[in-house]
C-alpha cells in the first residue's frame, strides 16, 4: 500500500503538520516526536510497546534458561486492562502482558491465586464491580479463548471458609482443577518450618508441564508468592530445578526515586501505605541504585533466606531487584511526555482520593500523601486543564456543570438542566464538536426523549427526573436509525476514549460506570450532588 500524506492538527505543536500514513502511529515531517493517531487527531506517546514487548519476552526466556527450563513467574497488577500503565505510559497497550502471554503461549501455562478471606469478604475489583473469586471466572473465559493454557485455581489462607467452599465446588463443577492451601504456622519468619514437609510440603503439588507457569491473581494479597515459593519447594524434592522471578510494571526500577511515573504509583497505592525506595540489597551488592518499593524491600531478606533453605545457594537472588524481570524503562523513549502524562494521573488519583474520603471509603492519610506527592512535583490542581473550565462554568450557570477536553485540546463543557444531568449535556456536546455538528441543532427528539423519562419515572419509579448518560445515549442510538446527524454523533463516541473530564460534583455510580466504559478519564469534585443520605 502506497503512503498517503495527510494533515493533522498537533495539540502538543500547536500547529497543523503534514505526517505520513497510514496507521495509527505516525512520524512528523520534519520532527522526531512520534504521535498516535485517534480521529484525525495526533496524540503524543512517550512508549514504545513493541519495543517493549521484544525486550521483556526476551528477558523472561533468558530467565527460564538460567534455572534450566523451569520458571515461576509471579505476575503483579493486572494482566487485562492496565489502564493506569497506559496511562502514565502513553504508548502502552492496556493488553500488553497478555499478548505477551499469547506470544509465550507454547512454553506457558497459568495458575490462579485467590484469598479463601477475600472470598469471604465478597471483596470486589473496584473498576469492575465484580468480586474476586468472579473475576478470576472471567479472567479464565478470556484467557482460554486465546489459547493460553490456565492450569489451575489456588485457593490461599484457608480455613473452612463456606464461600471458599462454595467457589472450589463451583470449579470443580466446571472442570477447573483446584486446591487449597492453608496458613502455615510460623509463616513467614519460621524458616525452617516453612521449608518442611509440615510446612511447604503440607500443600498439595500442582502438576505442570511447561518451562514458565506464571502465577497471577484478581488483586493483591491473594498469595501469589507464596504458591510460587510452595511450588519450587516441591520441584527441588523432585530433582528438578526450578526458578523464580517477579513480573511487577511498577514501581520502574530503573527510573529515578521521584520520576512522576514511580510518584504515581505511590499515588495509586496510597492506601496500601506503599512508598518507594532506594533498594538497599542492590546498592550495597553492585553498587548501583535501583527502585523498589517498601513491602518487596522489607520482604526480601525472608524470600532470600526461603530460597537459600530450599535450593541451597546463598546467592539465589542478591537483591530485589534481581528478582524482577520488567524491562518497562528501556521501551520509554519521550520522557517529556511520559513525565506529563504521570503528573496528570496523580493529579486525577488526587481527585479519586479526595472523593472516596468525602464518602467515608479511604482514610484521610491516603489523601494526604497524595497532597504530598504533588507537593513534591510543584503541581496544582489547576495543572489539570479541565478543572477550572468546569468550576467557571457552573459558577456562570448557578447548576451542576462539567469540562471535557477533546483529543485536539478543546475544551466542551455542560450544565445540568431539568431534562439531563450536566456529564450528560457534556457528552452530547462533546459528541458534537467532534463531529462538526452545530450547537444548535437538536440530536434526540422529543419522541424519544419523553418516553424515556415516562420509562424511567413512571414505570421504573427512579428517583432521579432528569436522564443519565447512559439514558441519552439511548435516545441517541434509537435517534441515529432514521437520523444521519444522529448516527454521525453516535459514530464520534469512540473519540472520547482517554479524553479528560471534569465534574464540579460526584456523579451517581450510573453516570460514572458509563464515563468508564467509554473510556473518559473522569475526575470529580468531592461535592454531594444533594441533601438525600443515600448516595
Amino acid at each position: 500500500m502506497q503512503e498517503e500524506i495527510f494533515k493533522v492538527f498537533c495539540p502538543a505543536q500547536k500547529v497543523v503538520f503534514p505526517c505520513i500514513g497510514p496507521g495509527r502511529v505516525v512520524f512528523f515531517i520534519g520532527i522526531e516526536t512520534i504521535l498516535e493517531m485517534r480521529g484525525g487527531i495526533c496524540m503524543r506517546i512517550g512508549f514504545d510497546n513493541k519495543l517493549y514487548i521484544q525486550k521483556q519476552t526476551e528477558n523472561i526466556l533468558a530467565r527460564i534458561d538460567k534455572f534450566k527450563g523451569k520458571l515461576y513467574l509471579e505476575f503483579g497488577g493486572k494482566l487485562f486492562d492496565d489502564y493506569h500503565a497506559a496511562r502514565v505510559l502513553p504508548g502502552f497497550d492496556v493488553n500488553g502482558k497478555i499478548r505477551l502471554l499469547h506470544e509465550l503461549r507454547d512454553k506457558a501455562e497459568i495458575i490462579f491465586c485467590v484469598s479463601a478471606g477475600d472470598i469471604e469478604k465478597t471483596k470486589m475489583r473496584a473498576d469492575l464491580g465484580i468480586s474476586y473469586d468472579m473475576e478470576v471466572l472471567r479472567l479464565i473465559d478470556d484467557i482460554t479463548s486465546m489459547d493460553i493454557a490456565v492450569n489451575s485455581v489456588v485457593i490461599t489462607q484457608y480455613t473452612g471458609q463456606p464461600a471458599a467452599d462454595a467457589f472450589a465446588k463451583k470449579l470443580t463443577s466446571r472442570g477447573v482443577k483446584n486446591y487449597i492451601h492453608r496458613p502455615i504456622a510460623g509463616y513467614p519468619m519460621a524458616v525452617d518450618h516453612i521449608c518442611s514437609d509440615e510446612g511447604y510440603g503440607s500443600n498439595p503439588y500442582i502438576e505442570t508441564t511447561k518451562p514458565l507457569v506464571v502465577l497471577t491473581a484478581p488483586g493483591p494479597g491473594s498469595g501469589k508468592l507464596a504458591t510460587a515459593l510452595s511450588q519450587v519447594y516441591h520441584e527441588y524434592k523432585r530433582g528438578v530445578m526450578a526458578g523464580y522471578a517477579k513480573f511487577e510494571t511498577f514501581p520502574i526500577w530503573n527510573l529515578p526515586l521521584k520520576h512522576p511515573v514511580n510518584l504515581a504509583y505511590e499515588a495509586a497505592t496510597a492506601d496500601l501505605d506503599d512508598v518507594n525506595m532506594i533498594d538497599p540489597f542492590h546498592l550495597e551488592a553492585y553498587g548501583e541504585t535501583t527502585v523498589n518499593y517498601n513491602r518487596d524491600v522489607e520482604a526480601f531478606p525472608i524470600v532470600q533466606n526461603i530460597l537459600a533453605r530450599i535450593t541451597g545457594d546463598k546467592d539465589f537472588y542478591r537483591s530485589p531487584t534481581d528478582m524482577g524481570v520488567n524491562m518497562a524503562g528501556y521501551a520509554i523513549f519521550d520522557d517529556e511526555a511520559v513525565r506529563e502524562a504521570a503528573t496528570q494521573e496523580i493529579l486525577r488519583r488526587y481527585y479519586k482520593a479526595a472523593c472516596d474520603a468525602k464518602q467515608g471509603k479511604a482514610s484521610e492519610a491516603a489523601l494526604h500523601k497524595i497532597e504530598n506527592i504533588l507537593q513534591q512535583l510543584n503541581v496544582h490542581t489547576d495543572s489539570r486543564a479541565v478543572v477550572a473550565p468546569a468550576l467557571e462554568k457552573q459558577k456562570a450557570a448557578g447548576m451542576p456543570a462539567a469540562a471535557l477536553q477533546l483529543p485536539d485540546g478543546r475544551i466542551i463543557t455542560g450544565k445540568a438542566s431539568d431534562l439531563m444531568s450536566a456529564a450528560s449535556a457534556t457528552v452530547l456536546n462533546s459528541i458534537k464538536a467532534l463531529a462538526g455538528i452545530p450547537d444548535e441543532v437538536l440530536l434526540i427528539s422529543q419522541q424519544v426523549l419523553v418516553p424515556l423519562l415516562r420509562l424511567k419515572i413512571d414505570y421504573l419509579h427512579s428517583r432521579a427526573s432528569v436522564l443519565k448518560v447512559d439514558d441519552v445515549l439511548a435516545g441517541l442510538a434509537v435517534s441515529a436509525a432514521t437520523d444521519e446527524t444522529a448516527a454521525k454523533a453516535l459514530a464520534a463516541l469512540k473519540d472520547l476514549r482517554d479524553c479528560d473530564m471534569h465534574s464540579t460534583q460526584m456523579l451517581h455510580s450510573g453516570d460514572e460506570g458509563t464515563l468508564r466504559k467509554l473510556g473518559v478519564r473522569l475526575t470529580m469534585e468531592p461535592v454531594y450532588p444533594g441533601k438525600d443520605l443515600f448516595f
